[in-house]
């Protein structure tokens, strides 16, 4: 048994919150690789698991404490990996983990086990980062492709309609029946052009983004069946508000799986979306102008 009274409160304070962490991730863990249905994969993730129990047995003798996981927190995870997949889940809990490595070196000079196992947790990112290919990240490409393509011509035909129509109604189902149209349009484009290639998975990437382009077409469309007939500019504004939430939430998602660069990623496509959004209301407008209708 360690004398934990050597320690500095501080030090103990810290102690006691890695032991939780490695009690979450040990649960968390296992729960996934219950779920993986690799066989690689899910031996990483229980190999993970067991380092992370033998961590909590180490720091246990320091606390004295049997700790249990926190459900709250396991569950968040695993809803995380439900939406998401487990890829992303273990990538954003990872990123929790290289916190930790800074207290883990902080720790070091009075426990010098503690600086094995920061190696230890850098190890994990590399096993993960290394060995980890969840099917739907090879479908990234086509998912990309669907919701891109979706934000950028509906964006741009719902506001063009918008101030053409003044009628929120009117452009709701307009824009429904392209979007939909638009959305069995580019699956078939993109089956082609994956099964022109030779591959075999052609069913699935096109399965992808069609998926992605009609919930983008859904997003979008939402504010014009809620809000009412002459309230058109409130729907544009709250549409605006969903595509950057919509560019926002897949960006990171890219971001994290991949391990890519957010900032830019989110900047390019937020500025083609909104520039194209621009240039569609002038040329609603201008039509309106030069035909002379007013709905």
């Amino acid at each position: 048994m360690i004398d934990s009274c050597k320690l500095s409160p501080e030090s103990y304070r810290l102690i006691r919150e890695l032991q939780q962490n490695e009690v979450n991730e040990e649960a968390v863990y296992l729960r996934l690789a219950r779920r993986v249905k690799k066989e690689s994969d899910r031996q990483v993730l229980e190999g993970i698991a067991r380092d992370e129990a033998r961590h909590v047995q180490f720091w246990s003798q320091y606390t004295q404490e049997k700790m249990r996981p926190q459900t709250w927190r396991v569950l968040f995870f695993m809803v995380l990996s439900a939406i998401f997949g487990y890829t992303f889940a273990i990538k954003i809990m990872e990123r929790g983990e290289r916190n930790a490595q800074e207290i883990y070196r902080l720790l070091a000079h009075e426990i010098p086990e503690a600086q094995k196992i920061a190696v230890e947790e850098e190890l994990h990112e590399e096993q993960i980062a290394n060995l980890l290919d969840e099917e739907r990240l090879q479908y990234v490409g086509s998912m990309v492709l669907g919701m891109n393509d979706a934000l950028v011509e509906l964006t741009g035909t719902l506001v063009g309609l918008s101030f053409a129509l003044k009628n929120t109604k009117l452009v709701a189902l307009s824009g429904l029946i392209t979007g939909i149209s638009a959305a069995l349009s580019m699956a078939s484009s993109e089956y082609l052009s994956v099964r022109s290639e030779g591959s075999a998975n052609a069913a699935k990437a096109s399965l992808y983004t069609g998926v992605m382009y009609i919930l983008a077409v859904a997003c979008l469309v939402a504010p014009y069946f809620v809000i009412s007939s002459q309230g058109y500019l409130y729907a544009v504004g709250i549409m605006f508000l969903i595509v950057l939430a919509l560019i926002y939430t897949f960006t990171y998602y890219i971001s994290v799986a991949l391990d890519q660069p957010f900032t830019q990623k989110f900047v390019e496509m937020a500025s083609i979306s909104l520039s194209v959004a621009a240039l569609s209301f002038l040329v609603g407008y201008g039509v309106k102008l030069l035909l002379g209708i007013d709905l």
